[in-house]
């Protein structure tokens, strides 16, 4: 249970601070408008960064389900935890997208463009073609992932009652907010780099849900493809993982 109430809080953490940028840059009337991309990738950044140092201890910071699914893929993370970890994930994200439109209602109102809206909750291609959008996703996730997985197995075998926790915590807070910030700024232009379907799916149908005026549609012909691409990511970077794990030993 203090795993998976870490995951929630990370989670809401995460979104509360990734998507209170997004709102920050793009809406009317706030004093980060206009900001650009690299405020926004800087913010994801640093949003991860307090997810994973208060989540981090206590499950180890997954706060994306792709993280989750790519452990498991790995054997580093029992698959009887996926499913409990990915509802809290999402429940967190869920509260922190609320908490976004809660904080930043007055400008929501006062923006009349529904994309800029929808931006502030999940992602959109620059140019929508799925196949294209769908690799983007992947690539972006598989290289989160495989540095997770290269860089935060244990390197040693702990006895007693130690147990060691694998997730973005392994790394240390600074070092994966700067490999976030990094797939964000080099490959984040063409979707906007979900690279977790919590983060998008979740504060998705809190648009869907949320009152707001000028409200536009939540695209859910899109929504697979945050969901989809990070976990064919994910699975794809514990596959190479596993084959150079082999091969080295």
């Amino acid at each position: 249970m203090h795993e998976l109430i870490a995951e929630f809080i990370g989670t809401f953490l995460l979104i509360l601070l990734g998507n209170g940028v997004v709102a920050n840059v793009v809406l009317r009337d706030t004093k980060g408008n206009n900001g650009g991309w690299i405020v926004i990738s800087l913010g994801w950044g640093l949003g991860v960064f307090v997810g994973v140092a208060v989540a981090g201890p206590v499950s180890g910071a997954h706060i994306n389900p792709a993280v989750t699914v790519g452990l498991a893929a790995a054997g580093l993370f029992p698959w009887s935890k996926v499913v409990v970890f990915i509802v809290a994930q999402m429940a967190g994200a869920a509260t922190g997208a609320t908490m976004v439109w809660l904080y930043y209602r007055h400008h929501f109102n006062r923006t009349d463009d529904p994309a800029k809206q929808l931006a502030c909750y999940c992602t959109t291609p620059a140019i929508r073609k799925f196949g294209n959008n769908f690799i983007s996703e992947t690539t972006g996730t598989f290289v989160l992932i495989f540095v997770v997985l290269y860089i935060a197995e244990p390197a040693l075998t702990l006895g007693g009652n130690i147990e060691v926790k694998l997730g973005l915590g392994t790394l240390g807070a600074l070092p994966v907010s700067l490999l976030v910030t990094a797939i964000g700024l080099s490959l984040g232009g063409t979707t906007g780099y979900a690279i977790n379907p919590a983060r998008d799916l979740a504060p998705r149908i809190m648009h869907s849900v949320l009152p707001m005026m000028h409200k536009g549609k939540s695209d859910w012909s899109y929504s697979w493809i945050p969901v989809a691409g990070p976990v064919t990511g994910a699975l794809l970077a514990a596959f190479l993982y596993m084959i150079l794990q082999k091969t080295v030993i």
